[in-house]
């Protein structure tokens, strides 16, 4: 079996809203999302498991309790099992995300932003 190239332009050209990823491939127990955010998200941490962030478009800027860090396309941040972040991008920023899989989207915290089953697109 030949395995499909996944094309996130594509992907991310398929819907418009913020805040809610959709899972675009797994592998090894992960799996790859892309997301289209605006604003600021929850502060939230995933206990168990690290998250990746990589900016494919726009500037996304990841908030720390004790800093920040700013990211261009193409730049990838790991926050660590346990630290608690926030992502925020004052203009659209299209974003690959790659979490465990069936890792809620806000971790341990619930929020308004909390989606129950994410999308397969």
């Amino acid at each position: 079996m030949i395995p499909e190239v996944i094309r996130l332009a594509d992907k991310l050209a398929a819907f418009s809203d913020h805040w809610n990823p959709r899972i675009v491939g797994a592998y090894n127990g992960n799996e790859l999302r892309v997301a289209k955010i605006k604003g600021a998200f929850s502060w939230h941490s995933h206990a168990a498991t690290d998250e990746m962030f990589m900016p494919i478009s726009g500037m996304l800027k990841i908030e720390f309790r004790d800093g920040e860090r700013h990211l261009r396309p193409g730049e990838i941040l790991v926050v660590p099992q346990g630290v608690e972040h926030r992502p925020v991008a004052e203009e659209e920023c299209e974003v690959l995300l790659l979490d465990r899989e069936g890792e809620p989207n806000t971790g341990v915290n619930p929020s308004d932003y909390t989606r129950a089953k994410l999308e397969r697109i």
